[in-house]
């Protein structure tokens, strides 16, 4: 077995972004069989769960530790270097941290743990691009109550809440002419988004309410009316209400556009998961910072207004919390993370391990 820093920049170089991550949990499913012992199975959607067996503990009930396997883009061709006790990426893209040092975090933390409770980790596939491998998770093939998915960024904080998450996929059709000849007969599609856009409230809402409007795709050539255009947009809030209200009014604001510009409009609005808090004095919390302490960090709490796993492992009847791997800069490709921040993860969860067991 490689030291801890070496696996993850083996993690990395292996190619995993969203949609393309079998390969990745295939070489995991065999890793974490070979290391750890662990009976590993894949769900029907293609999320890996490993069952690592106890020891030195009598605890029957298993722990689930939890991560996501893949990336965003640009996730190809990662180049790991170390430079000054730093690891980044050589060129032009990410690196890869978030979540392959909480991967490599976990299973090191595992393999050294002196004692253990039963142990399943989940890697999930398409976190990414909307928590799609923890909503299809096969919960027959999980036991475990209590949850810690490391895919946070700071190594001292539980995160033990987040918001109800709405998305808008909006159609606009509005009446294609020719720019020069004749643009009285046309409905630009595009100015019915931009109007719609102008009248809405979008960014930071108020203290616990985000919107934005994603991306805007339309138009075909520069002198012609532009017939066609497709949105997508989101809203989020940790009071539910305020965000069912908030994509009320974007909804709104896009319809009356297109009402009045006399263009027609689809728009389709989907809960992609609710608001939930983790009570700070749950056992699942309890344990975290009992672990984050044992490691020598001072444990807080913190609510987001991100998606997690571990909000959908919530509404699904396992209690889950965040714990940090220590990344910084993700999505970026400035993405870094320190030597001493990874090996610190590790030993959270090891901490966390011991507790539990």
């Amino acid at each position: 077995m490689t030291d801890l820093v070496s696996l993850f920049c083996e993690f990395v170089r292996i190619d995993s972004e969203s949609g393309e991550e079998a390969g990745f949990i295939d070489y995991l499913r065999e890793l974490f069989g070979r290391e750890l012992g662990a009976s590993c199975v894949l769900d029907s959607y293609g999320n890996l769960i490993a069952h690592v067996p106890a020891k030195g503990s009598e605890k029957a009930e298993p722990i689930l530790l939890g991560a996501h396997a893949d990336t965003v883009k640009p996730g190809k061709g990662i180049k790991p270097v170390i430079e000054d006790g730093v690891i980044r990426s050589a060129g032009e893209t990410i690196l890869g941290a978030d979540d392959k040092a909480g991967i490599a975090a976990i299973l090191e933390a595992v393999r050294t743990a002196k004692r253990r409770p039963p142990v399943e980790i989940v890697i999930t596939r398409g976190e990414e691009v909307g928590l799609l491998g923890s909503k299809n998770l096969d919960l027959t093939m999980v036991k475990s109550k209590k949850g810690f998915v490391v895919d946070g960024d700071e190594l001292d904080t539980v995160i033990i809440g987040g918001p109800s998450h709405v998305s808008l996929d909006i159609d606009i059709k509005g009446k294609a002419a020719h720019a020069g000849m004749e643009p009285e007969k046309g409905i630009s599609a595009i100015r019915v988004a931009a109007k719609a856009i102008a009248a809405m409230p979008e960014g930071r809402i108020d203290e616990e309410t985000t919107a934005n409007v994603g991306t805007i795709h339309g138009g075909m050539i520069r002198n012609g009316v532009p017939e066609r255009v497709t949105i997508q947009a989101e809203c989020r809030s940790l009071n539910h209400d305020k965000c069912m209200r908030q994509a009320e009014v974007m909804q709104r604001a896009f319809e009356e556009a297109a009402k009045e510009m006399g263009a027609q409009i689809e728009v389709k609005v989907d809960l992609e998961y609710k608001a939930s808090q983790v009570s700070e004095d749950a056992p699942v919390v309890q344990l975290a910072k009992q672990a984050i302490a044992a490691a020598g960090l001072e444990p807080k709490t913190q609510v987001i207004t991100g998606g997690t796993d571990a909000l959908i492992l919530n509404g699904k009847g396992i209690d889950a919390v965040v714990l940090g791997f220590g990344g910084k800069a993700a999505h970026a490709t400035e993405e870094h993370i320190t030597v001493t921040d990874l090996k610190q993860a590790s030993k959270v969860i090891r901490q966390l391990l011991y507790a539990a067991a």
